[in-house]
């Protein structure tokens, strides 16, 4: 099935059954082992979603921007952030990351399964071009795999769209390797337990690279 990942339809996920269990969990674990050697700066979550993300890292001592297209997952992230005590550390953008432009560029541009109205890589290099010299890029997608079926989206055991997956050897090829040092490019593969207690397969695409 395609989804057109406009604002109507992240809208209507927010709303829906799905966003308790979108907003819970603990940070993504490779961005806490990806950014443990960095030294706090700006920070952009893009697609932050209910901000799980952007709170661990405003405790980690960054001054994050949480981008999202959806008023309703950023209203969850708000108060997230109020909950850790962290949200003068945080600021909460609504914006369609398929066209807005920060006015700023950031010491760590990182996205966990973001996927807006626009193609995968598109959205990537949008991304990397936020990110400013000496800084890092953080992409965490979900992995395309030829093997698996693919679904609806976050969660679900049939897996994401193919429109919303790539491969990590794809994201390498669109960095200018004279412009960026690529210092991780992995896919994993990796088990959850989700809020009602299933154990789901989870596979990630991640690629960690640094402006020169």
């Amino acid at each position: 099935m395609t989804h057109a990942f406009d604002k109507d339809y992240w809208d209507a996920v927010w709303r829906g059954d799905r966003a308790l269990a979108m907003a819970a969990g603990e940070p993504h674990p490779h961005l806490v082992a990806e950014t443990r050697d960095l030294e706090p700066g700006a920070a952009l979550e893009a697609g932050c979603g209910a901000g799980v993300e952007a709170v661990w890292l405003a405790g980690a001592g960054w001054r994050v921007t949480g981008a999202d297209i959806a008023a309703d997952a950023l209203a969850r992230a708000a108060e997230r952030a109020a909950a850790a005590g962290v949200a003068d550390r945080v600021r909460w953008v609504e914006a369609d990351l398929s066209v807005w432009e920060p006015e700023e560029r950031f010491d760590l541009v990182t996205t966990h399964y973001a996927h807006p109205a626009t193609p995968q890589l598109d959205f990537y290099d949008r991304l990397a071009s936020w990110v400013a010299p000496g800084g890092t890029l953080l992409l965490v997608g979900h992995l395309h795999d030829e093997g698996h079926q693919h679904g609806h989206g976050h969660g679900e055991e049939a897996g994401p769209p193919a429109e919303a997956s790539v491969r990590a050897a794809d994201v390498v090829a669109r960095l200018d390797p004279a412009r960026w040092e690529v210092v991780t490019a992995t896919e994993s593969r990796r088990t959850v337990t989700v809020p009602d207690g299933r154990e789901v397969a989870v596979h990630d695409a991640v690629v960690r690279a640094r402006r020169r």
